[in-house]
């Protein structure tokens, strides 16, 4: 019924990681993450090569200044300081052949081959080996960078067990989650997890909902409440209807969206990504035009000198610092959604987040509960109150919205034996049905009016949500409907306005129940009475500012609007699958205190992400000049390559430590 809202690791998850599924198809835009090379790895196992190698170094190094021995020259000292190079070099030449295989010609790990293979031309095997070395520490560090940032948005990913325990005659049978049949009766002991949606058909029973609200506290599930796909039971053995295919749980759709989400790319990050393919080529024919060109033009002129300065603004111009700290930042900005209980669809609704001028919102089920009670039922004289309240408990009961549900909870048992048919949702205004071969209504006043029905109810003045019913195009009556503001939704509105964000709401209940709700949270820009269209015509009018509007809904009539808006955002518990689906951005645990939250993480990661563009430009810019003009040394080269992306790493990294709630 849509009253209001239009007025009326080790794997327990067949969803496996997308750097595991897709290494592949994003080859081609060369996505710097090569943590999965090193999953499963500690760090010992990760740094070993890199010991070894620098444990080589420092012993030929000795050798070369402090010993000196007279063997150690010629074609020993070479196979020496190769010996030190192959544990750290031949991974990244294995990369740059991988690169050019899938035709990235110009790819990072070229260009340090590159550079390396040349100082061991000229006979400076000690910077060849450092060069490498210290990139291939870079790596390592890289790749627990990124398997830090992955670490919340994993441990969604390990939510729903693989097998459950189902009743077939009263006798408990394991089986694969995704074998189970919907009607089936699941057996839930004391610390196990929902594998599948599903409706309790014991008398009680406690929740830890963590998995899907981010809350950890229990929540109490009595006889014929919905339960979700990774919550946790707590206390006793428990009967769960299955309702839903192990597919079509929410929990899976959760899923999907997370790994979903790196494939949808910010702008700063797609520029990056193209800006790279360009740049790195334009650097390799410069270094080239660096070791040619000054024959003709210095009198002077060394190959051997000219190659060396060639070879260090190679490693300098390495883009790493850039494609590895801006992607990482917006990962990390996923992942600190996550931690808080928010999923971003994609790294680019950070972008428009962090820009957002105006929150547009429903009210039931976003800034107030939508947890509806039934206060009065007004029904007139001349009928038969009893037998309409059956007809009405029949025909709410073919809605899914929080009123229907309130209005069965008040009338109780549902007699199945009434007839009913040719029932019918409206959208905006209520349902509509045939019980008893007359045709029944209930709803708000403007299906009352859409069908004619007279009645002397001034309804436009009551603050209450009120529900009109009539049977065989006669008024009967109607039932006043209480619901509550959020606890925190006076303080999202405060936190939006120091943020100097404008807020409107927008609602299918009528304008007094809105203004009450409106003027409670401090809302000066209120609608009411709006049917879907409504939303969507107010929504275009809004846009038409020129402001960066994100609407925030539950109800499945605002999946319209929530496409409409430059980000959309879906409250994940009551939330219709419609809304959640098109939403750009899911708050798991209904709580509006998470939108300014979510803008928060979105300002926060747009902030690192340009710091590190700036730290990354600036410093190559300066080490650049200075290479080519023979000031620089390899030693320079390796800190603006190594050090500066290490430097943005730990930048990007920070944001999953911050404290944004």
């Amino acid at each position: 019924m849509s009253q209001e809202c239009c007025s009326h690791e080790p794997k327990t998850s067949q969803i496996q990681p997308q750097s595991d599924t897709h290494q592949h198809q994003e080859n081609d835009e060369h996505d710097h993450d090569h943590s999965h090379a090193s999953e499963g790895q500690s760090t010992f196992q990760m740094f070993f090569p890199a010991i070894i190698s620098f444990s080589l170094l420092l012993i030929g190094i000795f050798l070369d200044h402090f010993l000196k021995p007279a063997w150690f020259a010629g074609w020993v000292r070479f196979v020496f300081y190769l010996s030190a190079y192959i544990p750290v070099g031949f991974p990244v030449m294995k990369e740059a052949f991988h690169s050019i295989r899938y035709s990235d010609f110009f790819s990072e790990f070229l260009l340090m081959s590159i550079a390396t293979i040349g100082a061991f031309a000229i006979g400076e095997y000690p910077e060849g080996v450092a060069v490498m070395l210290f990139y291939s520490v870079g790596e390592v560090f890289q790749s627990m960078a990124v398997q830090k940032a992955k670490s919340n948005i994993k441990t969604l990913l390990d939510q729903r067990p693989d097998e459950v325990t189902i009743l077939e005659n009263e006798i408990p049978k394991t089986i694969k989650a995704q074998n189970a049949e919907i009607g089936q009766i699941i057996q839930l002991k004391p610390g196990e997890k929902l594998a599948l949606d599903g409706e309790l058909i014991s008398e009680s029973a406690s929740f830890n909902t963590a998995a899907l609200t981010g809350e950890s506290k229990p929540d109490t599930k009595k006889s014929g409440d919905t339960v979700l796909a990774g919550m946790i039971n707590l206390n006793t053995v428990s009967s769960v209807k299955i309702n839903t295919k192990f597919q079509d749980s929410k929990l899976s759709k959760i899923l999907e969206m997370v790994q979903n989400a790196t494939s949808q790319k910010a702008k700063t990050e797609l520029f990056i990504r193209k800006f790279a393919k360009i740049y790195t080529p334009i650097v390799v024919f410069l270094a080239i035009a660096i070791m040619l060109l000054p024959y003709f033009f210095v009198e002077n002129y060394i190959f051997r000198e000219w190659l060396y300065r060639a070879l260090i603004f190679l490693v300098i111009s390495c883009p790493c610092a850039l494609v590895i700290s801006i992607p990482l930042g917006y990962f990390g900005g996923i992942g600190a959604g996550s931690k808080n209980g928010i999923l971003f669809k994609g790294s680019n609704f950070l972008d428009i987040l962090a820009n957002v001028q105006h929150v547009v919102m429903d009210k039931t089920g976003t800034m107030t509960k939508g947890v509806f009670k039934v206060k009065k039922v007004h029904f007139q004289d001349g009928f038969n109150k009893e037998a309409i309240m059956k007809y009405l408990n029949l025909l709410e009961s073919k809605s899914t919205h929080p009123i229907a549900t309130a209005i069965n909870e008040f009338a109780g048992e549902i007699d199945h034996s009434i007839s009913i048919e040719n029932v019918e949702e409206i959208a905006g205004h209520g349902l509509k049905g045939t019980i008893q071969g007359k045709e029944m209504m209930a709803g708000n006043f403007k299906l009352m009016e859409k069908f004619g029905v007279q009645h002397n109810i001034n309804h436009q003045n009551v603050s209450e949500t009120l529900i009109a019913v009539a049977y065989d195009r006669r008024f009967v009556g109607y039932i006043t409907i209480s619901d509550q503001i959020k606890e925190d939704a006076a303080e999202t509105i405060s936190l939006l306005r120091n943020m100097k964000v404008k807020t409107t709401m927008l609602s299918g209940d009528k304008t007094a129940v809105v203004k009450e709700v409106a003027e409670n949270l401090g809302i000066s820009n209120y609608f009411g009475d709006l049917l879907p269209e409504d939303k969507v015509n107010k929504l275009k009018e809004l846009k038409s500012k020129n402001e960066s509007v994100a609407f925030i809904g539950d109800g499945v009539n605002d999946a319209p609007v929530v496409a409409l808006s430059d980000v959309g955002i879906a409250m994940g518990g009551l939330g219709s699958d419609a809304t959640i689906e098109t939403a750009d951005v899911v708050i798991q645990d209904d709580k509006p205190s998470k939108i300014p939250v979510a803008i928060k993480i979105g300002k926060e990661t747009k902030k690192i992400v340009w710091q590190n563009i700036v730290l990354a430009f600036g410093v190559k810019a300066i080490v650049l000049i200075l290479g080519a003009g023979g000031l620089a040394t390899m030693w320079e080269a390796v800190f603006a390559d190594v050090g500066v992306a290490l430097l943005a790493i730990l930048n990007a990294v920070r944001i999953q430590n911050m404290k944004f709630a």
